[in-house]
């Protein structure tokens, strides 16, 4: 056994050296660079609270600005009070119908146009009395069209012995002839339906007495009546509430008697007047419903005896409601004040519905004018 011996170790026979030693003593009282130092009691208590914080702790000497409250909530407030007060404002009718307001439905749409006949009469409006401001508050014809855009025209085809340019001027003037006889103004107030005289065929001999007979006389008949074809009001009893007529109705046509387009019209007038002499603002309104039928012929003038641009009568009936109930005069005499008493023979009828032919057995095709009482005006 041999024992190992260096001559650059300890005296003691350890392996680190002196100078090692002195260091190690040396670091061990100052502390050696980088060594971890165990943190004091202080210390390790902000720790711990530290630790049990939900979030950073600002500094002392820090200092965060208040961010701004969100304000969505009110912007989108007022958003809401401006759109309201703006449909408000550009619709208010439609609003307080929505609230159950707008109890006489004036606003409703208007209709479309009638292409065919209906099946049944129009439903019930609330019972609210016309004024001079809406005259035709509380009817149906509230949503009918003005004038003559409530005649509807159909699309013209070759028929009889005429193309379908030559048709379509037939049907024009069917509706011109309607329109002078019913909506002129003029014509209204009892003068001459001049245009309407010039589209009948001059060499029809029993319709040329008629108009005769009829346009001259102070003391008509029922059967030389001329509200059969014209509507008239006597202006010193009555004056129209406006500028607007309502009307609904429609032409048709077929091939007739030897070649002859024969154009039929079935329109409903609706004519609001008040006293002549009462001008006030609570002045009362009546409304005077007429219904006509009119078959008109535009003949061939190779088989018939005619003018250019004239057509002969083939027929006309009449249904008129608030138009008097008395002997003929020329003019509708609408019932202001107290009502007409109806005839014993009078019958109710809904001037509204136009679902049903007018009743000719009553004498309204030219030989005599019956008087009818209204279910509704």
């Amino acid at each position: 056994m041999s024992a190992a011996g260096g001559q650059d170790g300890a005296s003691d026979g350890s392996s680190v050296s002196e100078e090692e030693w002195e260091r190690f003593l040396r670091e061990s009282v100052a502390g050696a660079a980088g060594a971890p130092v165990e943190p004091s009691a202080r210390a390790r208590e902000v720790e711990r609270r530290l630790r049990e914080s939900s979030g950073q702790p600002e500094g002392w000497r820090t200092y965060s600005p208040a961010r701004p409250r969100r304000r969505t909530g009110w912007y989108v407030a007022g958003l809401v009070a401006v759109v309201a007060l703006l449909v408000v404002a550009l619709f208010p009718h439609q609003v307080v119908g929505w609230f159950g307001g707008n109890d006489d439905r004036q606003d409703e749409a208007p209709l479309a146009a009638e292409s065919e006949s209906p099946r049944e009469a129009p439903g019930a409006e609330p019972d609210l009395r016309p004024t001079l401001a809406e005259p035709f508050r509380g009817s149906p014809a509230a949503r009918w069209a003005d004038g003559a855009a409530g005649i509807t025209v159909p699309p013209a085809e070759a028929t009889g012995w005429m193309d379908a340019a030559q048709v379509e001027r037939a049907l024009r003037q069917s509706r011109d002839f309607l329109v002078d006889a019913g909506l002129n103004s003029r014509v209204l107030r009892g003068e001459r339906p001049t245009k309407a005289i010039a589209l009948l065929n001059p060499h029809q001999k029993d319709v040329q007495e008629y108009l005769r007979a009829a346009l001259s006389s102070t003391a008509p008949t029922d059967k030389t009546d001329p509200l059969l074809l014209f509507s008239r009001f006597q202006p010193e009893q009555s004056r129209p509430v406006g500028d607007v007529v309502k009307t609904r109705g429609r032409l048709t046509y077929r091939e007739g008697k030897h070649g002859a387009v024969e154009v039929a019209a079935d329109v409903t007038f609706v004519y609001p007047v008040t006293p002549a002499g009462d001008d006030g603002r609570d002045a009362e309104v009546v409304r005077t419903i007429v219904r006509r039928e009119v078959v008109m012929s535009w003949d061939d003038p190779a088989e018939v005896i005619t003018e250019p641009g004239t057509m002969s009568l083939v027929s006309y009936a009449l249904d008129m409601t608030n138009g008097g109930c008395s002997a003929p005069t020329g003019y509708f005499v609408p019932p202001f004040g107290t009502a007409d008493e109806p005839a014993d023979e009078a019958h109710h009828v809904d001037p509204y519905d136009r679902s049903k032919r007018i009743d000719t057995s009553n004498g309204t095709t030219g030989t005599g004018n019956s008087c009818v009482t209204a279910t509704r005006s």
